[in-house]
């Protein structure tokens, strides 16, 4: 089932009683989603921030933004300017898209998993997770992968707490490691 059918279907209805919401635009909904690939050695080799865009323009169905970095720093070999990453937001029917391939796909594939942590929230209620690599997106070509990159995912939410966003989440169908 689509995340966005989900959250009108059953989402909502769970939400306003749980957390006894009077009016439907008080029940929290996810506003964007931010994908974040960091290359550290991006400044000394300009193809793996061009396998990074690709990678990323496959999985979102989007162009990436190449992220510079800010400041200089000698011990890295870094200057202010020099690409070091790439990222893309999410939002509207995109955004669900990518949401249920990871929770539905992506996630499952993830090798000796035991489900995402709880603890990733900021405290307003948006979430982050952490995936070590890429290939577990079905669109990414195994043979075609040189280095394997890490992702953050980040899902901000209208959520005014932590226990709002996980209760969304969870209803969602994003699997929590049970604590």
């Amino acid at each position: 089932m689509n995340i966005r059918d989900r959250y009108k279907d059953e989402v909502i209805p769970a939400l306003r009683e749980r957390f006894g919401y009077k009016n439907v635009n008080q029940v929290p909904r996810i506003t964007k989603v931010v994908v974040n690939i960091g290359i550290g050695e991006g400044s000394r080799d300009a193809k793996l921030i061009d396998m990074a865009v690709n990678d990323l323009t496959t999985l979102s169905g989007q162009k990436p933004v190449v992220t510079k970095a800010k400041k200089s720093i000698s011990n890295f070999k870094l200057r202010e300017g020099m690409p070091v990453g790439c990222m893309v937001t999410l939002r509207g029917q995109r955004m669900y898209d990518f949401l249920t391939k990871l929770i539905n796909v992506a996630i499952p594939r993830i090798w000796d998993f035991r489900g995402v942590s709880p603890r990733a929230f900021d405290g307003r209620g948006n979430y982050t997770l952490g995936i070590k690599e890429q290939v577990i997106f079905p669109e990414i070509d195994l043979d075609k992968v040189e280095r394997v990159m890490g992702m953050n995912i980040t899902i901000n939410t209208t959520a005014g707490n932590d226990e709002e966003g996980h209760e969304l989440l969870r209803l969602l169908g994003m699997p929590f490691r049970a604590n």
